[in-house]
This record gives structure tokens, C-alpha cells and sequence, in this order.
């Protein structure tokens, strides 16, 4: 993961911009909109509004989910990030998180978006800090206008 910080035009070092590592199906769970219907529309939904967090706030996003939908490749999503837990089954995801928290060089800097306790003991142990996934959602939709999104 990427550090983050941002240089202003006379080449200053900003503090560091945001950086959110995110519990993609826990965030998508945070809202009970019948999302379990389509799992894997619910998870295209979730990755575009990420990517247009992520460019209405200049913070960077990773989103990491436990298993692949089909026609949806890992890499750059416009600005959002996407990950795929390597392993499969239960807790996928979040052990594909505490790995790349473990990688990374300044974890401190990093906020998981979850609400599992687990994840949650796992990554303040590495240092990370974390935000629920309701709160997230909330700070979501205010910068995207408030209503949530429909669509793909």
C-alpha cells in the first residue's frame, strides 16, 4: 500500500491524504437493502461508490472481498482499488487484510472500515486504526450526497 501523501505545487510534503483499507462485504452487510438478493451486483454497486468516494475526497480506498464475481478483475476500479482475498472460505477477506497490513510499511496510517470484532482485535494489534462500517457508510453517503446509490 501506497503511503499516500500528497505534495502541494512547491513541493512540500501535505500531511498524508486518508488511506481506507475496506471489509468490502462487511460494508456491503452494514445495510440491510435486500443486497443478499444479487451478492455480486451489491458488490459492483459498492465498487463504484467507492471509486466516486475516492475522487470526491482524494482519500485512497482499497476494498478487499472474500471471493471474485465474475467480469470483475482485481487492479484500479477509476479510483478505488480492488482486492481479492487469495484463500477461500469463511473470513477470506479479513485474513487477506491483516496480510497486507502486515506488509505494509506504515500501517499506522492505514483505517480498516469493518465491523467484525475479530478483524478488528487482528488489525489494532498491527497498528492500524479502525472505523465501523456503519460509520464509514455514513461518511459515505455524506460525501456522495447523502442518498445511497442504486444501479448496476
Amino acid at each position: 500500500m501506497d503511503a499516500g501523501a500528497e505534495q502541494d505545487p512547491g513541493g512540500r510534503r501535505d500531511r498524508p491524504r486518508a488511506r481506507w483499507l475496506v471489509d468490502g462485504m462487511n460494508l456491503i452487510g452494514s445495510r440491510p437493502d435486500r443486497w443478499w438478493n444479487d451478492p455480486d451486483r451489491a458488490v459492483r454497486r459498492l465498487i463504484g461508490d467507492l471509486d466516486r468516494y475516492a475522487v470526491a475526497t482524494g482519500e485512497a480506498v482499497i476494498v478487499v472481498f472474500d471471493r471474485q464475481p465474475e467480469g470483475v478483475p482485481p487492479g484500479a476500479h477509476g479510483a478505488a482499488l480492488v482486492a481479492f482475498a487469495a484463500r477461500r472460505g469463511r473470513d477470506a477477506a479479513d485474513h487477506e487484510i491483516v496480510r497486507m497490513l502486515a506488509e505494509d510499511q506504515v500501517p499506522e496510517s492505514v483505517r480498516v472500515v469493518t465491523s467484525d470484532r475479530r478483524l478488528v482485535e487482528r488489525v489494532r494489534q498491527l497498528g492500524a486504526a479502525v472505523t465501523s462500517s456503519t460509520s464509514f457508510r455514513r461518511r459515505m453517503d455524506q460525501a456522495l450526497g447523502g442518498a445511497p446509490t442504486e444501479g448496476t
